[in-house]
C-alpha cells in the first residue's frame, strides 16, 4: 500500500482546498503533490510556473521548510462544467486562490491548474 492509499481523496472539488491547508500545516509534501494531476501547473510567487509533480514537489518542499501556519479561507461557490470545476477561496488576508480541478476516472478530483496567492 502506498501513502497515497491512506490519504483522504477529494470526492468533491471543494475538498481540495481543505486538504491543501491541512497538508500545508502538517508539512506533508507528498500529500500536497497527491492533490495534483501528473502534468498539472502551479503558479509560483516569482512569476514562474511549476509544471508536473516533481516541480510541484520542489515548490512545496521550499514552502513548508520554515513550517509556516496557514489559515483556511472562505470557499467560494464552485463553477462546474462536466468533469471540470473552477474553485476559488477568499483568503484571510483578502487575497484569493483560483484553481481548475478535473474529475478522475475513479470519481475523485485533482487540480490541473493552481493559482494560489497563498504562495505569494
Amino acid at each position: 500500500m502506498t501513502s497515497d492509499d491512506v490519504r483522504e481523496r477529494a470526492v468533491q472539488p471543494e475538498d481540495l482546498s481543505r486538504f491543501i491547508v491541512e497538508r500545508l500545516n502538517a508539512g506533508d509534501v507528498e500529500g500536497l503533490v497527491a492533490l495534483y494531476e501528473p502534468d498539472a501547473v502551479l503558479a509560483l510567487p516569482n512569476g514562474q510556473v511549476a509544471t508536473g509533480r516533481e516541480e510541484i514537489r520542489q515548490a512545496y518542499r521550499h514552502l513548508v521548510a520554515d513550517k509556516p501556519t496557514f489559515t483556511p479561507g472562505q470557499q467560494l461557490p464552485t463553477l462546474r462544467n462536466g468533469d471540470l470545476a473552477l474553485t476559488s477561496v477568499r483568503l484571510p488576508d483578502g487575497g484569493a486562490t483560483v484553481e481548475v480541478a478535473r474529475r478522475q476516472d475513479d470519481g475523485t478530483w485533482l487540480w490541473v491548474i493552481d493559482q494560489p496567492s497563498l504562495l505569494g
